[in-house]
């Protein structure tokens, strides 16, 4: 087992790595920029490494820095969380290279499942059903028009090197497919260094579903069950939960067998997430790996009770997985919410700035995994995912109203949250019934107003008069009119 772990990553997933590795008696060493010098993350760490300015290409996406904080470290191995270079295959072959162990898959399967384009054919090639779809390397719109028209529209153009909704359009028409064509290569390039694209049949209203899988380096694979993530905001989710409202014990066999066939047939090892897109007829087809630790992984351990990353590590430093899928039993339900500092208001633009004050919810069945606190400065240069809420009950009905009360009870004051979006969210009926479709905030929550507009004021009015000496008794007036003594503090009792 490694003894000393470098995380290259930030905030709250850095400190859920860190968190693992404590309770495994590893060591960990944390990187920050200049907008983290007094990140959590870095205060828990056992130590940390400079790597640069704020700007992401002189920190956490500085390759040639990160190397080199590992060597001074000491490490054996390297977690990189998600995002920034989680699936960069290059990062992770340079890592080998170096002889430093990347916690994930290797880099040949992170290269060939990050092209769309050949993770479909490696699907095809192994029976797993994707959605209709046309590759062309060139941009020949003559007959990128051509193929369209024989897959029918609406159709949805996707960046073949990225994710994350950009270099993504949806054409319902022959007479906007050109211009489409053209923003979503020129935003793929800008995005990735790389402008090609393809083209798919575009399912409306479907449901995203996704499956977690662990492999080993000895050919044993599982999955995890499910999560329905079908609640995004610009193609990115904002709600998970397990189990689906919309899989079947018999649906999630099969989609179950259909992830560890896709992962058998790409020679994955560690943890990995299989998404497909489920259609209203039950037909669900392959969408794509995401070849790294998932930010809504936390719903599938709350119903497993299985620690993900301690997983990763184990398979990491080449031990068997401990499992068979027989032992996979999920009990209850699982939510989570990712808190983000966005304005929902405002088309859910970023609203970096100084968190003047911070309460924290808790309670039977509430995690939270979190990497902020009052007085921290949310940087404008990263993701400003704050955190991220998990409730878990026995139900799902019992489980959206822990969600609600626990939604209620955190306060984050000084940046506008999604806080309250969620929270109206939560109590629809179409929530609560489960019909959630990946176009549920675009079709029922357009144009959506907080039901209090003015509720930042009320609560800084409220905090300030709690926090004021002068406001505040203390308690001299009660000892005097009082003779104190155990027996007038016991409550209403008889003997």
């Amino acid at each position: 087992m490694f003894r000393k772990i470098l995380i290259a990553n930030r905030g709250e997933i850095a400190l859920r790595v860190i968190k693992t590795c404590r309770e495994m008696g590893i060591k960990t060493a944390a990187v920050y920029s200049d907008a983290d010098i007094k990140a959590l993350h870095v205060l828990e760490a056992d130590e940390a490494f400079y790597l640069g300015k704020s700007d992401p290409g002189d920190s956490y996406l500085n390759i040639d820095r990160i190397i080199e904080a590992v060597k001074k470290s000491g490490a054996e191995a390297l977690h990189p969380g998600y995002g920034f270079l989680a699936e960069n295959s290059l990062f992770a072959k340079r890592c080998g290279e170096e002889g430093i162990v990347f916690i994930g898959p290797p880099s040949s399967v992170i290269s060939s499942l990050g092209d769309k384009v050949k993770a479909r054919e490696i699907m095809q090639k192994n029976g797993i059903p994707v959605v209709p779809g046309f590759f062309e390397k060139d941009i020949d719109f003559d007959r990128i028009s051509r193929e369209a028209e024989k897959i029918g529209y609406p159709l949805v153009i996707k960046a073949v090197a990225g994710g994350g909704g950009r270099g993504m359009r949806i054409v319902n028409s022959s007479d906007r497919l050109k211009d489409a064509l053209k923003e979503a290569s020129g935003e793929a390039r800008s995005a990735f260094g790389h402008g090609g694209v393809f083209i798919e049949k575009f399912i409306i209203s479907p449901r995203h579903i996704e499956f977690q899988i662990l492999a080993d380096s000895q050919g044993n694979v599982i999955h995890l069950m499910e999560r329905e993530c079908s609640i995004q905001r610009r193609f990115q989710k904002i709600i998970e939960e397990t189990p689906s409202t919309a899989v079947t014990p018999l649906m999630r066999e099969e989609m179950g067998r259909s992830a560890v066939a896709a992962a058998r047939a790409s020679g994955y090892v560690n943890a990995g997430t299989v998404e497909f897109i489920l259609d209203g007829e039950g037909n669900y087809y392959f969408l794509e790996v995401n070849t790294r630790l998932q930010v809504e992984h936390p719903v599938t351990e709350m119903t497993t009770g299985l620690d993900i990353v301690k997983h990763q590590i184990e398979i990491a430093s080449g031990n068997r997985l401990t499992l068979s899928q027989d032992d996979i039993k999920c009990r209850g339900h699982a939510i989570e919410c990712r808190i983000y500092a966005e304005d929902p208001e405002n088309n859910f633009a970023p609203c970096p700035g100084n968190i003047t004050f911070l309460k924290e919810p808790s309670g039977p069945g509430v995690r939270l995994d979190t990497g902020i606190y009052s007085g921290f400065s949310i940087p404008y240069e990263y993701d400003p995912i704050l955190s991220k809420l998990i409730t878990y009950a026995e139900r799902r009905e019992h489980n959206i109203k822990r969600m609600i009360r626990a939604l209620q009870d955190y306060v984050v004051l000084g940046v506008k949250t999604t806080i309250p979006f969620l929270i109206d969210l939560l109590k629809s009926q179409q929530f609560y019934r489960g019909e959630t479709f990946t176009d549920f905030i675009e079709a029922g929550f357009h144009g959506w107003e907080p039901p209090y507009p003015h509720i930042d004021k009320a609560l800084t009015a409220y905090i300030a008069d709690e926090m004021s000496a002068k406001n505040r008794s203390s308690g001299k007036e009660f000892y005097k009119e009082k003779d104190i003594s155990p027996w007038s503090t016991l409550g209403n009792w008889k003997i």
